[in-house]
């Protein structure tokens, strides 16, 4: 059992990651901007006002967390960014200081030709600044998380929906994870899935990876 704090708990990937932790026996405390709006919590979750960017809330939280996951939205590039600056720039200074488990953006998975997705010329405009910012996320964790124990998890780029929960996926690293129609699949259900997995069963420290059917 851990001590779970995730931030962005009322938000699609947050909110099943939430579930998904409390229903395996994990100790969850789901950290929001607005508390209130928290309706739905599982018996036991503690909800708090938390922000990832905030130097104030993660020195807090971090106090008594085995484990933070980071599973914020919003399409402005710089928040993603700040947010891995700050909980890296906080954590360096916490004593015994939690794992990170950053949940991303596929579109920093690369093509069959070692290039990110978001470089290609058809990317859409209107995804570019969140694309961006979580590959700015991704960038300063492998340049300057020394001495933290990181994983960033990129779903994959296109086709990742709510839906059902199997309880089964494949991994890898870099490129998407595709089926033998070259199709790259996966639930916000089962992604909880693959974070909870990680937090239980660690494989993929100081690294990126992805998950797909």
């Amino acid at each position: 059992m851990s001590n779970v704090v995730v931030y962005g708990a009322g938000g699609t990937a947050g909110s099943r990651i939430v579930t998904e932790a409390a229903d395996r026996g994990h100790r969850v405390t789901a950290a929001v901007r607005r508390p209130e709006a928290l309706t739905w919590l599982p018996a036991g979750v503690k909800v708090v006002t938390g922000d990832a960017t905030s130097a104030q809330s993660v020195r807090e939280l971090a106090t008594d967390a085995d484990v933070i996951v980071v599973a914020i939205g919003g399409g402005e590039r710089a928040l993603w960014r700040d947010a891995a600056e700050n909980l890296v720039t906080v954590l360096r200074d916490v004593p015994n200081p939690p794992r990170l488990i950053h949940v991303g953006g596929g579109a920093t998975l690369l093509t069959p030709n070692d290039t990110p997705l978001l470089d290609e010329p058809d990317f859409p405009d209107e995804y570019r600044d969140a694309a961006l910012g979580q590959a700015d996320a991704l960038a300063l964790y492998r340049s300057s998380a020394d001495g933290l124990t990181w994983t960033y998890l990129s779903p994959p780029p296109v086709e990742f929906h709510p839906g059902e929960r199997t309880g089964r996926y494949r991994t890898g690293t870099e490129h998407p994870v595709v089926d033998e129609g070259g199709r790259s699949v996966l639930t916000y259900e089962d992604l909880a899935v693959a974070v909870v997995d990680e937090i239980e069963n660690p494989r993929f420290e100081n690294m990126r990876f992805t998950a797909a059917y």
